[in-house]
């Protein structure tokens, strides 16, 4: 578990918050009200033994200093705005940029960066709410969000992001958590992955899209049977431009349901399965290409790979391509935005033996 130095203060001036949800089969998952974060995931495998499936670091300190994202929740807009900028109704936008001239998860002062305030929690949930002020990082109106991570007796973790606003705005908030199934540091490459997707977007070396939605098969981009993240690695254009995956795909319109899984991912020694499900549009793929340097769990550095993320949002850049097939990434005054992802972990034996134990 993290060392909780309760006594550490965020850049505030206050302490951070730790929240635990523990289920009765000895799953227990860590929050903090810093970026509304998920900053732990203990699994209980068989035989007694626990493993740590999600990456973090040794101290709540440390989250406001590293630049992946871990565990944070997204927003107002995640994924990628080309030249931070959208038009609506003819009136431009013009948004703060953080990768250059583009915008990258909300801007340099997105939701990942801000205090959350806790409204509610027990055993099994807890719920944060932010309020975001017209202008804020250049997104027009007022905004609210909450944010609820519950878990379940299931070994589920379901996250569940609501939002309302003043003013008609682009809204796309997710959770960046990279998940190592391993645990420790190892390459997760080696992992298993099944993407149940037909098309990704292309993008430039900037994870700016530079073309439109285009079929994975006969690619390295395929991932609808599983296989491990290094069989393709590299082997397309698309992947070299940014150092690995870093690609959304638009999801079977089947996995909006608590039956389809979006994807699914296994951990190399064949003893934990992640599924995803959302009713998001789409998933972000990121191999984890630039973690090198990031603070780790255990006091050190991440490598490149050392943990992949599966991000459900809307497509990157949607704010200046109403033509794509997804639902309207605009959120208007009156309606209410929800996303919800939920990450269902099975335990499995080892490869040499047989059955599943939840």
């Amino acid at each position: 578990m993290l060392n909780e130095k309760l006594s550490a203060l965020a850049p505030d001036g206050q302490p951070f918050q730790l929240t635990t949800l523990q289920n009765q089969a000895g799953m227990r998952v860590c929050l903090m009200d810093w970026g509304a974060t998920w900053i732990s995931c203990e699994l209980p495998l068989l035989k007694g033994e626990v493993r740590e499936v999600l990456l973090g670091c040794a101290s709540p300190v440390q989250y406001p200093q590293q630049g992946a994202y871990l565990g944070a929740s997204i927003g107002r807009y995640a994924n990628r705005i080309a030249k931070a900028t959208f038009s609506h109704d003819a009136q431009t936008f013009y948004l703060a940029a953080n990768q250059g001239e583009h915008q990258l998860h909300g801007g340099p002062e997105g939701f990942h960066a801000r205090r959350w305030r806790i409204i509610s929690k027990d055993a099994m949930q807890v719920t944060y709410q932010l309020h975001s002020p017209d202008g804020d990082q250049g997104f027009p109106g007022h905004l609210n969000v909450q944010a609820t991570y519950t878990l379940t007796e299931h070994n589920s973790l379901e996250i569940s992001y609501q939002a309302t606003v003043e003013k008609a705005c682009p809204v796309c908030l997710t959770n960046h958590a990279y998940f190592n199934l391993d645990g420790g540091q190892t390459d997760v490459r080696k992992h298993q992955l099944q993407l149940f997707a037909d098309a990704y977007l292309p993008v430039d070396s900037s994870g700016i899209p530079n073309a439109g939605l285009t079929q994975v098969g006969g690619t390295g981009m395929d991932f609808r049977r599983p296989k491990t993240l290094e069989e393709d690695f590299l082997r397309d254009g698309d992947q070299m431009a940014v150092g690995g995956y870093d690609h959304a795909y638009l999801v079977h319109r089947i996995c909006g349901s608590s039956e389809n899984p979006a994807a699914n991912l296994w951990s190399s020694d064949g003893r934990v399965l992640m599924s995803v499900f959302t009713n998001a549009p789409a998933l972000q793929l990121y191999s984890g290409n630039f973690l090198a340097g990031t603070p780790s769990r255990d006091g050190g550095q991440y490598e490149n790979y050392a943990g992949v993320a599966l991000e459900s949002e809307f497509l990157p850049d949607s704010p200046n391509h109403p033509e794509w097939p997804q639902p309207d990434c605009w959120l208007k005054p009156g309606e209410v935005y929800r996303s919800d992802t939920t990450y269902q972990f099975l335990v499995q034996k080892p490869h040499n033996e047989t059955s599943f134990s939840r």
